[in-house]
């Protein structure tokens, strides 16, 4: 099949807009939603850094090496990236390996943040004596060490590798369970609070297929590794349920994508009338007296 722009060779076919792409119009078509992306999230009035949560996996790592490729060469934009390391035995060394490899390519500064050090404790023994999912436990310390090391990197911005299939299965996920807390924390950030990293999402309208597809072609390092603890996540039914609706409907995942920055404005409205409080533990702005990080190291008697 022959690109619908040139005489090349096509490598993917783009099913929600009838086309076909060689490697040159992809990845032009790819990095010009993704410039449009930083443009609507980013606002650069003084020099910034910018922190990049790298977990070594495709999506983060196509994450790093966009924002080094379109920002990285502005003299007002400094790029660095964080891994956390949850410990995690047999996935997260092979990660790291691949975000280190990356961040040496791209000459980025790389900082290493675990669970042991950070919370005195790690997945794999939480997975053994925790009441709930290892993965419940794993993104609320993963969300408060990378924010956590981000203010300590004086950074302005957190930039996470979350695709349109990502960003659209938590939409679902939180409209389900009617959770609309969740919901108005969403990123991209455009207000800044005290005490929370703004965070941008460039490849929020990027499907993860043409993530991977990118990746690829451009050779980018990152590892194939899957976590042993995927599995059991009930993020997995909403996938299988979005993604046959888009087999169905191409464009599906946009258009529930769309419709939800629809209504932000009203999430907002409802998020200005809430106090912030202060977690009376860690210090870390909390809806209760005591943050969610907290509460679960409580839980675990850490």
């Amino acid at each position: 099949m022959k690109c619908s722009f040139c005489e090349r060779d096509a490598i993917i076919n783009i099913r929600y807009n009838g086309t076909h792409l060689c490697k040159e119009h992809f990845n032009r078509f790819l990095e010009r939603r993704v410039r449009l992306e930083f443009r609507n999230q980013l606002i650069i009035e003084k020099p910034i850094k910018i922190v990049v949560a790298l977990s070594g996996g495709k999506d983060s790592s196509v994450a790093l090496y966009l924002t080094k490729k379109i920002l990285g060469k502005r003299r007002d934009v400094e790029v660095e990236a964080v891994t956390i390391d949850e410990g995690i035995g047999g996935y997260r060394n092979l990660t790291l390996e691949a975000a280190k490899k990356l961040t040496e390519q791209l000459k980025v500064k790389h900082e290493v943040v675990s669970f042991k050090d950070k919370f005195g404790i790690t997945i794999d023994e939480i997975s053994k004596n925790g009441q709930l999912l290892p993965c419940s436990y794993c993104g609320v310390f993963r969300r408060k060490s990378i924010n956590d090391a981000s203010i300590e990197l004086d950074a302005d911005y957190v930039v996470t590798g979350l695709n349109l299939d990502d960003s659209v299965q938590t939409v679902i996920m939180n409209m389900a369970r009617g959770d609309l807390d969740r919901l108005e924390r969403l990123g991209p950030h455009f207000k800044r609070k005290d005490g929370m990293i703004p965070r941008l999402q460039p490849l929020r309208k990027i499907p993860e297929r043409e993530v991977l597809i990118y990746a690829i072609v451009n050779n980018i390092p990152f590892s194939h590794a899957e976590c042993p603890y995927a599995s059991d996540a009930i993020r997995n039914e909403f996938r299988e349920a979005v993604d046959k609706w888009e087999e169905r409907t191409p464009g599906t995942k946009f258009a529930i994508l769309n419709s939800f920055d629809e209504i932000r404005n009203l999430l907002y409205s409802r998020e200005d009338k809430k106090e912030i409080k202060r977690c009376k533990i860690c210090g870390a702005p909390s809806a209760g007296e005591i943050c969610k990080s907290c509460s679960m190291l409580m839980d675990l008697k850490v």
